[in-house]
């Protein structure tokens, strides 16, 4: 009995000791939360990185920075214009468009002489007429092959070309006309290329001729080359002056055939 009575209260002892004093727990370090590195001494200046970079410059300084490099390194500049999307209608005159705002802007106020007003416009209106030339050859064939893109864009140049100034001297006058003799030719070499695609279709329901004739007379009539390719390639300009456009007066013309729905039709053979 003394046996069993020693053995319980050894077994009580062990059960009232304090967890605490486990050698378990005692070896048990509790995880405590990282503490925040603050910036001291060491803290120094450093350049953005590319991304932050990037996200700072508006589009004429990346313009500028990709061209720079572009022109230092030739084979890269040629990727781009390779990997690039090809330029709208829309955002081709929309540069246009900004020049001519920077043209207008350069014009002094008041009464001032034709060669003092020459002079302060002289820059602005080179850089227009060279945009012009440079955008043009993009949207001519065999660049472009859709006829109607390639007239929206030589629409929209010509327009741009009329509202340059007409100068009293001669001599300032060049810039205006070679414009208008380079559009010319344009206006010239689309509508040939464009009247050999389905007998000019595209240049007769879109009433092409009679915007280019609005066009020619507008300019004094330096769109003749234009106007000749038109007559020539097309055949419906000059054949009836009263005429709305709709068609020369030959009824087998295919234009006329075309719109009539008889162009494809069968042909009777034989005596009947």
């Amino acid at each position: 009995m003394a046996s069993k009575k020693r053995k319980a209260d050894d077994d009580n002892d062990e059960m009232s000791v304090s967890p605490t004093s486990s050698p378990a727990i005692a070896s048990r370090q509790l995880a405590r939360p990282m503490k925040k590195v603050r910036a001291g001494n060491d803290m120094s200046g450093r350049p953005l990185p590319l991304p932050r970079l990037l996200e700072t410059l508006d589009t004429a300084q990346l313009r500028t920075v990709l061209q720079t490099i572009c022109e230092r390194h030739p084979d890269l500049g040629q990727e781009v214009v390779n990997g690039a999307p090809r330029p709208t209608v829309a955002a081709a005159l929309c540069v246009l468009e900004e020049y001519q705002q920077k043209l207008r802007a350069a014009f002094p106020f008041g009464n001032t002489s034709s060669d003092y007003t020459y002079f302060r416009v002289k820059q602005p209106l080179a850089a227009l007429v060279d945009a012009i030339s440079d955008f043009t050859p993009q949207y001519l064939p065999p660049t472009e092959h859709q006829t109607n893109i390639s007239l929206q864009y030589l629409d929209g140049a010509t327009k741009i070309i009329h509202d340059l100034p007409d100068w009293e001297s001669q001599q300032y006058r060049h810039h205006k006309h070679n414009a208008y003799d380079e559009l010319s030719n344009a206006w010239a070499l689309v509508i040939t290329e464009g009247a050999k695609r389905g007998g000019g279709i595209v240049l007769h329901t879109g009433g092409w001729d009679q915007v280019l004739a609005k066009h020619n007379q507008r300019s004094g009539g330096r769109l003749e080359q234009a106007i000749n390719a038109m007559a020539n390639e097309v055949g419906w300009i000059g054949t009836n002056p009263n005429a709305s456009g709709s068609g020369t007066s030959d009824p087998n013309s295919i234009i006329n055939q075309i719109m009539s729905g008889a162009y494809g039709s069968p042909v009777r053979v034989g005596p009947w």
